[in-house]
C-alpha cells in the first residue's frame, strides 16, 4: 500500500473505536496545551518584566552618594547625609569618559503643588534638559524645559498625567501657572503617560523642574542625590561603569584600602538577572507540563498494545497473503503518529485559546510562541514514533500461522 492508504486505514481503526481513542489522545491534548499555555505565561512574564526595564531607560547606569554595604552598615544610596555626588562630578563624567553619551543630576523633593482651587501633593523631581532622551520618555503636549532654563535656575515645570488629570480636569495645563512651595511655576509641558511600575506605584503622579531650580529655591542644598547616565551602547554599559568608578575614585581622592563613597549601577545587571529568572521559570514550567505529553505518549503505547492484540487475527491474514513484516511495522507506527498528531493539533487549538485567555481571566500576561508550537508539533510526531515503535515492531513479528489460528 502507498502512503495515502496506509493513512486512510489508520483513521479507519482509530474510528472504529472512538471512545478509546479520544480517551488515548486526551494525554497528548492535555499535554501541549499546558506546554503552549505555560511558555506562553513564562514569556509574557518575561517580556513584561523587559518592558518594565525598557521603561527606565535604555543603556543606563545610576549614579548615587553613598554606597551599599550589605554586610557592614555604611551608608545607603541617596543618603542626604553623605553628599558625595556634585554636579562637577557628573560634568566630569560627561566630559572625561568616552563611553557615556548624556548626564543628568536628579535631585528629589516632596511638595503640595497648587493650582487655582486645586492641590495635589506629589514628588518634584530636580533633572537636566537631557532627561526624557535618557529616560525614553516622550513629552505629550508642550515641551520639556531647556538647557537655558537650567542654567537660569527657571521657574519652569513639567507634569506627568495624574497631575494633569487632577490639578486641570479638562483643560490643557501647558501654559497654566502652578504653585509650588508658595513659588509660581509655569508649566510647560505634560508627559506622555507612562503607568504603573513593577510595585504598582503610579510613575505619572511625578513633575519635573530644572534640578538648578530645585535646588536653590525649593531644598535650599546644592546636593546631588542620584545621577542617570546613558551609555553610547548598551553594550557600553560595563565599560562606562568601570570608568565612572575610577574617575570617582580619583576624583574623590580615594586611596586603594578606601571604599567607594558613591555607588554605580548597571541597569544591563538587572536585566539580565531578569531574563535569567523568567527563562528558568519558563523551562520550569515547560517541564512541569511535559510530563502530561510523557503520560499521553504511555498511553498511546498501552492501547496501541491493545489494538495489535485485538488484530491479531487480521494480521495473520495479510501476511498470508503476501504482506511484508515491514509493511504491517508501518501500518502501526502510522497509526500511533496519526493518534499523537490529531491529539497535538487540537491540544495546539486549546493551548493558544488558553493562553489568549489568561490575561482577560487572570491579568496575567502572555505571549503566545511560535517555537512551542512547532516544537509541540514535533514533540506529537517524536511521541507517536517513540511510543509506537514497540507495538509496530510487536505486530510485524507475528507468525503467520500463528495468528491466524489466533481467537
Amino acid at each position: 500500500m502507498n502512503l495515502l492508504m496506509i493513512i486512510r486505514v489508520a483513521f479507519r481503526a482509530l474510528v472504529r473505536n472512538k471512545m478509546r481513542a479520544a480517551l488515548t489522545m486526551l494525554g497528548i491534548i492535555i499535554g501541549v496545551s499546558a506546554v503552549i499555555a505555560m511558555v506562553s505565561i513564562g514569556q509574557g512574564a518575561s517580556a513584561s518584566v523587559q518592558a518594565q526595564i525598557e521603561s527606565i531607560g535604555t543603556n543606563l547606569l545610576f549614579v548615587s552618594a553613598g554606597a551599599q554595604n550589605v554586610g557592614g552598615v555604611r551608608s545607603g544610596t541617596g543618603d542626604s547625609g553623605t553628599n558625595t555626588l556634585t554636579v562637577e562630578d557628573l560634568d566630569a563624567i560627561k566630559r572625561e569618559v568616552p563611553s557615556v553619551s548624556m548626564v543628568t543630576p536628579t535631585v528629589n523633593a516632596r511638595s503640595q503643588l497648587v493650582a487655582s482651587n486645586m492641590n495635589w501633593n506629589t514628588s518634584v523631581q530636580g533633572v537636566s534638559e537631557q532627561y526624557p532622551e535618557i529616560r525614553k520618555w516622550a513629552v505629550q503636549s508642550g515641551s520639556f524645559f531647556t538647557d537655558a532654563d537650567v542654567r537660569t535656575a527657571a521657574r519652569v515645570i513639567v507634569i506627568g498625567q495624574t497631575l494633569a488629570d487632577n490639578l486641570y480636569p479638562g483643560m490643557d495645563a501647558v501654559g497654566q501657572t502652578i504653585r509650588v512651595m508658595n513659588l509660581p511655576f509655569r508649566v510647560v509641558g505634560v508627559m506622555a503617560r507612562k503607568g504603573q511600575d513593577q510595585q504598582g506605584r503610579d510613575q505619572d503622579d511625578v513633575s519635573f523642574a530644572p534640578y538648578t531650580t530645585v535646588q536653590k529655591k525649593i531644598l535650599g542644598s546644592p546636593r546631588v542625590q542620584i545621577a542617570y547616565v546613558s551609555a553610547i551602547s548598551q553594550d557600553a554599559t560595563y565599560t562606562a561603569q568601570s570608568q565612572i568608578t575610577d574617575l570617582l575614585r580619583q576624583r574623590h581622592k580615594l586611596t586603594a584600602n578606601e571604599g567607594n563613597d558613591f555607588t554605580v549601577r548597571n541597569m544591563t545587571d538587572v536585566a539580565d538577572a531578569a531574563n535569567e529568572t523568567s527563562n528558568t521559570m519558563t523551562v520550569l514550567l515547560a517541564c512541569i507540563a511535559g510530563v502530561s505529553l510523557l503520560v499521553g505518549g504511555i498511553g498511546i503505547m498501552n492501547i496501541m498494545l491493545v489494538s495489535v492484540t485485538e488484530r491479531t487475527r487480521e494480521i495473520g491474514i495479510r501476511m498470508a497473503i503476501g504482506a511484508r513484516s515491514s509493511a504491517v511495522r508501518t501500518q502501526f507506527l502510522i497509526e500511533s503518529i496519526v493518534l499523537s498528531l490529531t491529539g497535538g493539533m487540537i491540544g495546539i487549538i486549546l493551548g493558544v485559546v488558553f493562553s489568549l485567555a489568561i490575561p482577560k481571566l487572570l491579568g496575567w500576561p502572555t505571549l503566545v510562541s511560535t517555537v512551542a508550537i512547532i516544537g509541540s508539533v514535533v514533540f506529537s510526531a517524536a511521541v507517536g514514533i517513540f511510543f509506537g515503535y514497540y507495538p509496530a515492531r510487536k505486530a510485524a513479528a507475528l507468525d503467520p500461522i500463528e495468528a491466524l489460528r489466533y481467537e
